[in-house]
């Protein structure tokens, strides 16, 4: 981080969430992702994968609201970490990606229920935080 707290264009500095070992190490494992949301529920992860397991079997509602969950505790997070609504979120940083996933979710979901106006907030969130992650989770 500079002196000032922004990067050296003017903006803020990347945030980098801290690395949630237990619930990601159960999903490594093998545990399913409901275990662990159930005993991690801060997990932003846990909320992704949930949110992914559902919109692949159809279950577009479902995933909308595991989601929303996901990116909502995500936000809380971001806001520990220092983020004050806006700048980097980068995709390199592995224990961002669970944020970053359930807020890709969370816009795919929305677009398929016709939440317009939210799918391209979201869309437009998700380029804004890092460009790469929305490479990544969009192509």
């Amino acid at each position: 981080m500079s002196l000032t707290g922004k990067d050296l264009l003017g903006g803020p500095e990347p945030t980098r969430l801290p690395d949630e070992v237990a619930p990601r190490e159960l999903l490594e494992g093998g545990t399913p992702a409901a275990e662990v949301a159930a005993a991690h529920p801060t997990s932003s992860l846990a909320w992704a994968e949930l949110a992914d397991d559902a919109y692949a079997r159809g279950a577009v509602v479902e995933s909308y609201a595991y989601a929303r969950t996901g990116y909502h505790r995500g936000l809380d997070a971001l806001r520990r970490a220092g983020w004050k609504g806006y700048g980097p979120v980068p995709w390199s940083h592995a224990p961002n990606r669970g944020f970053l996933r359930a807020l890709h979710a969370l816009g795919r979901a929305a677009g398929a229920i016709g939440e317009t106006a939210e799918h391209e907030r979201i869309t437009a969130f998700l380029a804004e935080s890092d460009p790469e992650a929305a490479q990544v989770l969009q192509g």
